[in-house]
């Protein structure tokens, strides 16, 4: 590259991180407790437990279920239902004061064999929902959730200028050097730099698959416009499913089951719901593997005679958005997957805590001696410092 050229790429480089690194430094400082939020309920004493009875002991209908929890708040609807992760005798379900979204919702566990109610959890305040708001949208909703994205693209622009700049800045020293006998700022340099090629694919993917999750409403949205709309072509005017003419939901299940075997239900979306429309339950069924059970299956149950409607298959930009949302997590293998990504999440931050301290502490390169200076300017171009 001639240097023009090399200008250009520092300058896109160096603008594009500044823009972006005090949100990602955010997201990342976010991000690593929500790596281990099952741990981390485990520790604030807010994860709910089943308890103990024998393994063959049988579940309660999922109407019986449901008949609890509207007792709990008789002013609410059911908007969602869904089993436990990680425990099949856990019922959570969610009630809203309307069907729309809402941040105004309470939660009540319920277990899956007596139908008797554990708890109600407070997923809506505490450590742990703050920590996933200010990650998610920062408590703006959908236009916090696309500043987010846009950020998020920002930091892959820096990803790719960064990795354009970094063999010709590099070239006169071996890969991993950190010069430790010179001055302060320019060992950071040098450890930045390190920590910033060592953590690339990673940060790349994380960064890509959290911009993908940000569309994550808009993409719902458009496949409700694109595939739902014609399949509620017989339903036009007709209004929202009221409770007291809804089927079975038990018998609903057992239907959907039966259409998509071998599947487990990942939740439930009532009539008027986000996921789902006015005249429908719809059953998001998962697969039993590792990487199937992250992709959902859709079933559309009339809501009146609990027969099945349709069982479209998901497109490709919502199977894009299921896959990325446990990877963007580290979700995929378990406890060492989780270390991993918490130590890669740390490397990071340092990457972008240094890249911020170099850039602030920019004003002394003028006072230091010629040389050095001329060094230091020249390899922190590459780093998006002036």
């Amino acid at each position: 590259m001639n240097s023009q050229t090399i200008k250009t790429w520092a300058w896109v480089h160096k603008w594009s991180s500044i823009v972006c690194t005090v949100f990602m430094l955010l997201l990342c400082l976010t991000g690593l407790p929500l790596i281990f939020h099952h741990e981390m309920g485990h520790l604030l004493g807010t994860e709910v437990e089943a308890p103990k009875m024998a393994r063959d002991t049988p579940h309660a209908s999922l109407d019986k279920v449901l008949s609890v929890a509207r007792a709990q708040h008789p002013d609410r609807v059911v908007q969602y239902a869904s089993k436990d992760e990680d425990d099949d005798n856990l019922w959570f379900v969610t009630m809203t004061p309307t069907p729309a979204p809402t941040d105004d919702f309470s939660s009540v566990a319920i277990d899956a064999r007596t139908a008797q109610v554990l708890a109600q959890p407070r997923f809506n305040e505490g450590f742990m929902f703050v920590m996933l708001r200010l990650h998610v949208d920062l408590f703006a909703g959908l236009p916090g959730k696309l500043f987010l994205g846009f950020m998020g693209l920002l930091l892959l622009v820096a990803i790719v200028s960064g990795v354009v700049l970094y063999a010709p800045f590099m070239r006169k020293l071996d890969f991993g050097t950190v010069r430790r006998n010179r001055r302060t700022r320019l060992k950071w340099l040098d450890l930045h730099n390190l920590l910033g090629v060592v953590t690339l694919v990673w940060l790349f993917v994380v960064g890509a698959t959290g911009m993908i999750n940000t569309w994550a409403d808009l993409a719902i949205k458009y496949w409700q416009y694109d595939q739902l709309s014609s399949l509620m072509v017989p339903y036009q005017g007709q209004p929202t499913v009221p409770l007291a003419e809804r089927g079975s939901v038990q018998r609903s299940l057992e239907a959907a089951q039966a259409r998509v075997p071998d599947t487990k239900l990942s939740f439930i979306a009532f009539p008027g719901t986000a996921y789902s429309s006015p005249h429908h339950t719809t059953f998001f069924l998962k697969g039993n593997e590792p990487f199937t059970s992250k992709l959902l299956q859709p079933v559309l149950v009339d809501a009146k005679t609990t027969e099945i409607t349709a069982a479209p298959k998901l497109p490709w930009y919502l199977t894009a958005l299921l896959v990325s949302q446990p990877l963007h997590f580290g979700d995929y293998g378990g406890r060492p997957m989780q270390i991993i990504w918490a130590l890669l999440d740390i490397a990071t931050i340092i990457v972008l805590g240094s890249g911020l301290y170099l850039w602030l502490g920019k004003g002394r390169t003028a006072r230091e001696p010629k040389e050095e200076a001329g060094e230091e300017r020249a390899l922190a171009g590459a780093e998006g410092t002036p």
